[in-house]
């Protein structure tokens, strides 16, 4: 059996629900892959499984009570969180991210959980409803936009009798999520990547704008996986419907002319340039300083040409660099694609057609085209932004890897 985690140590956090005996299984594969395993019960898990169980599991002691120290020595919530190369939570119950969203240390997997500074991966187990509920949501919004990594529930028959979302993953989902953690090869190690993303912003007055329907969301999704790839990541940020993720340096902005400047300052130190944001075209020649008033039937406003970002990156592409640019379409994708790749000298450009469902603006996944100067270079069929970032990522090394190659 292969020992992949041998020499790490896994932190398995226990909460208070009928899933905690899938954390049972779970234990038992951690040992079995290798790992060193410690595991920290709530006073609510205990009423569900008992402590032996673990302790069987992991042949360590089962830590539950904060006060409960057991060598002189250490603090044992600082010594865990310490030594951990990984803290999971299986199951998380909705009490329990609530705590840890609020930065509450009242327990002893609470209080470990503030001290360590290891990799935690969430794992939600709950009623339908409850998982459903907006404050539940907010907190795993909260807590993802700090780095925590959530493997979200299955759905079926749950505890409760109702069927739907909620169900704790299988142990086996657990494994593999923890696997690509750990075997995410570092690519972008030592490489600059800029990306912009949302959708600017251009003044008609103090109240008033004229925007579009860009919210961030894959130029985010890309900003992560490059991150978790080794990059030192900047994401330049007009509007977004969603914050940036952490552990990258975000730069925000409102209209195009402002991501401009911001671009065109670190471009030239970038490897690897992403343009995901959505730009506007034109913007009002004029700005009011105070609101306007209603005045009339109608109203004329006239735009004039924002400066084009792309096409100065084209210009001022330095040999060795790589330019990937974005096309929202909604007919001819595949000539608009290309020839706006010509025009703008793009080393592969990523099109969509937003009228389709599931794919484009505000939406969780995305169905996209790469082209390169040969022409189609992968067909994506619907999927998560982040799966997207990760094959265009893939894509982008490759070329990074023949462009080493040629100047040897």
């Amino acid at each position: 059996m292969s020992q992949w985690l041998k020499g790490k140590t896994v932190v398995l956090g226990v909460t208070g629900g009928i899933a905690a005996f899938k954390g049972a299984a779970l234990c038992s594969k951690l040992v079995q892959a290798g790992a060193d395993v410690r595991v920290v019960m709530t006073a609510s898990a205990v009423k569900f499984i008992a402590p032996m169980t673990f302790q069987a599991l992991s042949r360590h002691a089962v830590a539950v009570d904060t006060f409960d120290e057991q060598d002189a020595s250490v603090i044992a919530h600082i010594d865990l969180a310490d030594r951990a190369d990984l803290v999971i939570v299986a199951p998380a119950t909705a009490n329990f991210m609530a705590k840890l969203a609020l930065g509450l240390g009242d327990d002893m997997l609470t209080t470990l959980l503030l001290a360590t500074r290891a990799p935690i991966v969430v794992c939600p187990a709950m009623n339908v409803h409850m998982y459903a509920n907006p404050a539940v949501q907010y907190n795993m919004d909260t807590l993802a936009k700090r780095g925590i990594r959530f493997i979200e529930p299955g759905e079926g028959q749950l505890a409760c009798g109702y069927v739907g979302k909620g169900r704790l993953a299988e142990p086996e989902e657990i494994m593999a999520s923890i696997g690509r953690l750990f075997d995410t090869p570092k690519l972008l190690a030592g490489k600059k990547v800029l990306i912009t993303a949302g959708g600017t912003i251009e003044r008609i007055d103090p109240v008033r704008y004229l925007t579009n329907d860009s919210s961030g969301k894959m130029g985010f999704a890309i900003a992560d996986a490059a991150r978790e790839l080794g990059a030192d990541v900047t994401v330049i940020a007009a509007r977004t419907s969603v914050e940036p993720p952490a552990g990258v340096k975000a730069v925000r902005v409102e209209s195009a002319e402002q991501m401009l400047h911001a671009v065109l300052e670190r471009c030239a130190q970038a490897d690897i340039i992403i343009k995901s944001a959505a730009v506007a075209d034109y913007r009002p020649l004029e700005t009011a300083d105070q609101k306007i008033k209603k005045h009339g039937e109608t109203m004329t406003i006239t735009l004039v040409r924002n400066p084009d970002i792309l096409s100065r990156l084209g210009e001022l592409k330095r040999p060795g660099q790589v330019l990937v640019g974005f096309a929202a379409e909604t007919e001819r994708l595949e000539e608009n694609a290309q020839d706006k790749l010509r025009r703008k000298k793009c080393d592969f450009l990523v099109a969509n057609d937003v009228s389709l469902e599931g794919a484009g603006f505000g939406t969780d996944t995305n169905i996209v085209r790469i082209y390169n100067e040969d022409g189609l270079v992968a067909d994506l069929p619907q999927q998560t932004k982040r799966e997207v970032a990760e094959k265009l990522l893939a894509i982008v090394y490759d070329r990074l890897q023949q462009e080493g190659v040629a100047k040897a």
